[in-house]
């Protein structure tokens, strides 16, 4: 029986850990501060490095054209 009661307080205290940590992420808002001070910094570099295709290098008569098809 003392087994299965120390099993259980371990568990307790697992659990009020993982509580504890959640608690104080939500509370000093860790997340958000996360995401605006160190995700987004690095999502805007590498996307803004990224290689795209110029749109107005591309000669007119080469784009689509538009007609009204539906008469």
């Amino acid at each position: 029986m003392s087994k299965i009661l120390k099993f259980f307080f371990k568990l307790l205290r697992i659990a009020v850990l993982i509580y504890g940590i959640l608690f104080a992420v939500f509370y000093y808002d860790l997340d958000g501060k996360f995401l605006y001070y160190i995700w987004e910094p690095l999502m805007i570099k590498r996307y803004d490095n990224m290689k795209r295709p110029d749109a107005t290098a591309m000669p007119y008569s080469m784009k689509e054209s538009v007609e009204d098809t539906s008469i």
